[in-house]
């Protein structure tokens, strides 16, 4: 900037003379270069003797103007940026607000111990008089709400009024969990509705002061001292921390104060795994009403975050309240009998199933929340509540209802739950028929029976539609279904031997039977690898995997049928066995060669036509 009195410069005026300055002197070396070749050539032509002449007289010949050379074109003016300048951030320590938040934090935990050694410590070393303590304890907190209530509403005061009426509240809410459980003056479900109430008229006031940490010092503050008062995890103590998950649902309603459903939820779900993992209560009473809070809590759970989640569908919170409350109901199976356990797993997986099915409109991350504590307890069903032999039966076909649920109502997430059962069934099956037990007659007489052979059949017709609604549901493209279809044909074939070997065993329960089975394997092994090469003469797409199947599932049958039937198998089952293989063997060679007969009298007709016949096959 120019200061006043001195004239400014324009810079393009200065680099457009620079410019011209700069062609001036282009031009006059241009004009000198020329001038040197001109006289170059002068002094190479041979000059005659001059004849004595009259010295002219020289003329004065104007110089011929030349067209100045076009100027440079000028360099715009560019301010240089001046660098932003550079924010220096302050400490954590001395940013607005965060001094007098954790003395008002440290004021309220140490205001609420106060009140907890007034309302027990005193009454252990007999200072004063039950009335007296419970009457002070009362007042104290009373006086805090008001004189926090009279602190808010001057400039400044925001911080320490809710410090002050946060300390009140929840130290009025400890004074009644005192009067139920030190004093007994109270029984404890009366206490409870009382301490609803405290609780209520405390998340009324953080809604009306639009103030979610007055909510979170009450109910971490009441959540936190609360069992030294029970004297350490009781059913009391869960009636009362569930008194608050209930008291402070509604101060959610229409906001996004994430932090007190997490408050609210987590104490009572803690107070319950640690009573639900405490020894002893496999033979009393009391496990009944753990297992009622359990069920209460997973309840109240489910329905409040489908209501928050129905007003904001982001709320990712509200879907791991779900998943968090219904934890304790998982676990709680152990301290019941095996029915018992059976019967909560299947209702809490009908409750989140039910939930699924009717709540439609729900984001996709809660239905899956549903549907997977659903599938956690419907497999702790299944495998409690069945033995050991029929368990694959159960789990594969609640597999194959899931899959079909899934393929026909075009969902994902019922197809995903179908899969789950699918490999675990697909496992517990392997370990009840596990290939050394199909080759040893004495193991395979005393562990394949009649459940067998239809877990068998069952896995086969749940690896089919396994592949072919994950086909359906676009999950597997034309070109990655044809190993998945290979694999399924793979595991089908190994239950199809299952079935054969255990049909045999359980209808005679002798070594004929297990021998007749093995013969049948022999035969469905060879009939699938035939079906394969057939298969891939008429599908030219399936062409190259269909062959390498059938040919490998036919030296896989030779194999057997030359290593191990020959070796087992004995009299007409053998025989049997040979002259199926082998006239199926001669089945796909035959057609092999008529098919590629017709190819090659194809390719001899003009314009390559072929047969009408031909063309139909």
């Amino acid at each position: 900037m120019s200061t006043p009195g001195t004239p400014s410069i324009d810079p393009r005026l200065v680099a457009q003379l620079s410019g011209d300055f700069s062609a001036l002197g282009q031009q006059m070396r241009h004009v000198g270069e020329n001038l040197a070749v001109l006289q170059a050539q002068l002094a190479s032509i041979p000059q005659p003797q001059p004849q004595p002449q009259p010295q002219p007289q020289p003329m004065y010949r104007p110089p011929v103007p030349q067209a100045p050379p076009p100027p440079a074109p000028a360099v715009p003016y560019r301010p240089v940026p001046t660098p932003p300048p550079r924010v220096v951030r302050e400490p954590w320590w001395q940013r607005d607000g965060v001094i007098s938040r954790v003395l008002a934090v440290a004021g309220v935990a140490v205001t609420l111990i106060g009140v907890v050694m007034l309302l027990v410590l005193a009454a252990q070393a007999g200072f004063f008089g039950p009335e007296l303590r419970v009457v002070a304890g009362g007042l104290f907190s009373a006086g805090l709400v008001y004189t926090g209530a009279r602190v808010f509403g001057r400039p400044g005061g925001r911080v320490g009024g809710i410090a002050l009426a946060a300390t009140g509240i929840a130290g009025a809410y400890l004074d009644v969990v005192a009067v139920a459980v030190v004093y007994h003056w109270l029984l404890p479900v009366l206490a409870m509705v009382v301490a609803l109430g405290i609780a209520g008229a405390g998340v009324a006031l953080a809604v009306r002061w639009g103030s979610q940490p007055l909510a979170l010092l009450v109910v971490t503050g009441a959540a936190v001292l609360a069992p030294v008062l029970t004297e350490g995890i009781t059913l009391t103590l869960i009636g009362f921390l569930f008194v608050i998950q209930v008291a402070s649902f509604p101060a959610q309603l229409g906001r996004d104060w994430l932090y007190l459903g997490i408050a609210r939820t987590c104490p009572v779900v803690i107070a319950l795994l640690i009573a639900i993992a405490s020894s002893g209560l496999s033979d009393r009473p009391e496990r009944f009403w753990l297992l009622a809070s359990a069920a209460l809590v997973a309840l109240f759970g489910l329905v409040s975050s489908i209501i928050l989640l129905r007003s904001n569908s982001r709320d990712v919170t509200a879907t791991a309240l779900i998943v968090t409350t219904a934890v304790p109901t998982l676990v709680i199976g152990h301290l019941f009998d095996r029915l018992g356990s059976t019967l909560i797993a299947l209702a809490l997986a009908a409750a989140m199933f039910a939930a699924f099915a009717a709540a439609r409109t729900l984001p996709r991350h809660a239905r899956i929340a549903l549907a997977g504590v659903g599938t956690l307890a419907l497999l702790e069903a299944c495998l409690i509540g069945s033995s050991e032999d029929l368990a694959p039966l159960v789990l594969l076909g609640v597999a194959a209802l899931f899959l079909t649920i899934g393929g026909q109502a075009d969902s994902r997430i019922a197809y995903a739950v179908g899969a789950v059962f699918t490999v675990v069934g697909g496992f517990a099956f392997v370990i009840t028929a596990p290939p050394f037990v199909l080759v040893d007659e004495y193991s395979a007489l005393d562990s394949l029976g009649v459940t067998t052979v239809l877990s068998s059949l069952v896995l086969a017709g749940t690896v089919f539609l396994f592949v072919w609604y994950a086909h359906t549901l676009k999950l597997l493209s034309d070109t990655t279904a044809q190993p998945w279809w290979v694999l399924a044909g793979l595991v089908i074939l190994y239950a199809v031997t299952t079935a054969t070997v255990s049909a045999g065993t359980a209808l005679t329960g002798t070594s004929a039977g297990f021998i007749a089975g093995h013969c049948a394997a022999t035969i469905a092994w060879m009939a699938a690898a035939t079906a394969a090469l057939v298969f891939g003469l008429a599908r030219r797409d399936y062409a190259h995997t269909a062959l390498g199947v059938g040919l490998g599932l036919t030296a896989a049958a030779l194999a057997k049928l030359f290593l191990f039937d020959l070796a087992t198998l004995d009299g007409l089952f053998r025989v049997l066995a040979f002259l199926v293989v082998g006239l199926l063997l001669l089945l796909a060679g035959t057609r092999y060669a008529r098919e590629f007969a017709e190819r090659e009298a194809g390719r001899g007709m003009p314009n390559g036509s072929v047969s009408a016949g031909s063309a139909e096959r």
